[in-house]
């Protein structure tokens, strides 16, 4: 059987290097390569949504990759796809790098300039390895998954766009329907989720930034559990702490939930940081909530343009979320889409501040009314993005019947 190899290297020079000697190794069977750590990711889930069987047994990944570290993209891989074998092709072969890139997760290191004996071996070592791991749980079912939860970030075009709000309900939804949910302050220096919920909590996401494995039971630690159901990592109580959470931090963050909980979402709040940015990056679904008045969306603008120049992430990757939205106003989705070249959500979110006031104001934003034509705007886009399991009723064309939750109502009708 031929050994899949999926090369991601992001130098042009080096691409041709790697992919001429891989070709040339026996029953090896190269794939198209990646020019980027989103690139790779994405092709990875795609296959893995099909079959593990898809996947390629080899992914090679050079140390100029961006615009993830190879180390961190090393480590991504490695935890949302065990069953492939990761080998890191860098000029620096000391014992700290290849003590670093095996805590990473990687299976083989090659020193370059490449040398095929050395090719050949290293990549024949780790198929079979990538083989014997699928061959031993492959009767697991769904062990191989592959893309693991869900993440969904939540990002103001400004100041006061109603992103935590958001966020929150949006993470409400999918408790309520039965998945497990994480919810994140990522939002470090100036983060609300504690004061909207009315908790007291004594860690923070701080707490982690300094743990380069974090366990289970770290992570259950760490979290808060609401009331709710919910999973609760709280931004810290002192917002200068909040620099202690690199991108870095970050990335090991997001994996530990995603890998723990089906449904992750993010705050992000309206300032951009090596932390937030990481957590933008890594989404599934990035959204970008604005209001249709001129200033905010001149700020959304300018937020995807930052994102694209980055590459933190696409603007045909954002969705717009219009939030206070009236049919009277001047500036209509359509118009937001046409500027800023995003995708826009179908679901716009009305305006009706008086109906949350009494809920902000008493930190019970959990309890907001189920008439809420806000709540049920909000738990419709929740339907929209798939966060929401629907119910087998729902599945077959049925209604639903009985006192259930408005909001539940209002996206099993959008599904339907």
């Amino acid at each position: 059987m031929p050994t899949r190899i999926l090369p991601a290297v992001g130098d042009a020079d080096a691409i041709r290097a790697i992919t001429t000697l891989l070709s040339q190794l026996p029953d090896a069977d190269p794939v198209a390569p990646v020019a980027d750590s989103t690139q790779l990711i994405d092709t990875l889930a795609r296959l893995a949504a099909e079959s593990v069987d898809e996947l390629p047994e080899v992914v090679v990944v050079h140390e100029r990759i961006g615009p993830v570290p190879a180390l961190e993209l090393v480590r991504e891989v490695a935890l949302r796809f065990p069953a492939v074998g990761v080998i890191l092709v860098t000029t620096d072969a000391s014992p700290g790098l290849f003590q670093a890139a095996m805590d990473a997760g990687a299976r083989g290191l090659i020193a370059l300039p490449l040398s095929y004996e050395e090719l050949a071996n290293r990549v024949q070592a780790v198929a079979a390895w990538s083989v014997g791991v699928r061959r031993h749980l492959g009767h697991g079912g769904d062990v191989f998954t592959g893309v693991g939860g869900t993440v969904v970030t939540v990002s103001g075009a400004k100041g006061g766009v109603g992103a935590t709000l958001a966020a929150i309900q949006l993470a409400l939804a999918a408790q309520t329907s039965g998945r497990s949910v994480a919810l994140v302050d990522m939002d470090l220096q100036t983060g609300d989720i504690a004061s909207y919920l009315d908790v007291q909590f004594r860690r923070s996401v701080v707490d982690l930034a300094a743990i380069t494995d974090i366990s289970p039971r770290v992570l259950a630690d760490a979290v808060f559990r609401h009331d709710t159901g919910m999973a609760l990592l709280l931004a810290p109580g002192e917002g200068e702490r909040g620099e202690e959470v690199t991108d870095r931090a970050a990335r090991q963050i997001v994996s530990a939930l995603r890998s723990r909980y089906e449904v992750v979402v993010i705050d992000c709040g309206a300032q951009m940081s090596g932390a937030s940015a990481a957590a933008v990056e890594m989404a599934d679904t990035a959204l970008l909530f604005t209001t249709p008045d001129v200033v905010a969306v001149r700020a959304a603008k300018r937020t995807v343009r930052m994102w694209d120049r980055l590459q933190i992430r696409k603007a045909e990757e954002t969705t717009i979320v219009v939030n206070r939205h009236t049919r009277g106003t001047e500036i209509q989705p359509a118009l937001i889409q046409r500027i800023t070249g995003t995708a826009v959500a179908a679901t716009a979110i009305p305006a009706n501040f008086k109906e949350l006031q009494g809920a902000v104001d008493a930190g019970r934003l959990h309890e907001l009314d189920n008439k809420s034509v806000v709540k049920q705007a909000l738990w419709g886009l929740a339907g929209e993005l798939g966060l929401v399991k629907v119910p087998e009723v729902a599945q077959k064309g049925g209604r639903s019947r009985g006192g259930g939750d408005r909001g539940s109502v209002s996206f099993r009708r959008r599904r339907e």
